[in-house]
């Protein structure tokens, strides 16, 4: 591993202890457990997956910066009964403002930031990855946040997948129509393609949920909605068709 590869890894490392330091802030901790359903999964072969996915998530905000980690327990349903697998990611941000003590915010830049991200599991890929590199976080009008990363991928999958690059935009979005307060919000991730190894790939997988416990006065508790996930060359493999997958979903905050 490089100096820089090192470094990288190291800063993003020191984020997810910062917040014991006497002179850090948190500014939010949100967790959240959601349940998933689609008959619309794209599976190897050109079959179609049947799957109930349970995600646990956990996100926090910093004046050092942020952290971002989620849990998907997939179980498959019909043909893909038994096709059962837990994938996790974990995704600090170290503000380089805060770093620095200076203010890195130019235009519509916020912040810059280095950004780090551990892929585990994932079935018979066994994912055991590390993603390192630097970020932007961007003061759009009318959106809670709008981020985007680019990563040096380390891959270490059962597949031996060859190292490559990443980049990745997050977006979060309220939107009120009348009584009802409905939440855009999502990713893009584009990862890009090694000759003789595997294929680039491109998945857009937003969702759109309303806001349920704002009617009844508890505002961003209980939502329901859908989760689109449309994605090219799946895992980087030309042998999926490309997924267009509607989930209909239920996400409780805690």
């Amino acid at each position: 591993m490089t100096l820089l590869k090192k470094s990288l890894v190291a800063a993003c490392a020191c984020a997810t202890f910062a917040s014991t330091s006497a002179h850090a802030e948190k500014f939010f901790g949100d967790s959240s457990i959601s349940l998933l359903y689609s008959d619309q999964y794209e599976a190897f072969g050109g079959e179609r997956d049947t799957a109930t996915v349970f995600t646990f998530e956990n996100a926090t905000g910093h004046d050092w910066g942020d952290t971002f980690l989620f849990f998907d327990r997939f179980r498959g349903h019909g043909f893909s009964t038994g096709n059962d697998s837990i994938y996790g990611e974990f995704a600090p941000n170290l503000s380089l403002s805060w770093l620095t003590g200076q203010d890195l915010s130019f235009g519509p830049i916020k912040d810059v930031r280095l950004s780090g991200q551990y892929e585990y599991g994932g079935g018979d890929v066994n994912n055991n990855n590390l993603m390192y590199g630097l970020g932007l976080s961007w003061d759009v009008p009318g959106l809670v946040y709008f981020n985007t990363n680019f990563y040096y991928v380390d891959n270490d999958t059962e597949f031996d997948t060859k190292d490559d690059w990443q980049a990745t935009v997050t977006w979060k979005a309220p939107i009120e129509a009348g009584s009802a307060l409905f939440v855009f919000d999502g990713y893009i991730d584009y990862s890009s393609a090694v000759s003789g190894d595997h294929a680039a790939d491109f998945h857009f997988n937003p969702q759109l949920k309303l806001d349920i416990g704002n009617f009844t006065g508890n505002p961003g508790v209980l939502l329901a909605g859908i989760e689109y996930s449309y994605w090219r060359n799946k895992y980087g493999n030309t042998a999926f068709d490309t997924e267009n997958a509607i989930s209909a979903l239920v996400k409780f905050h805690f």
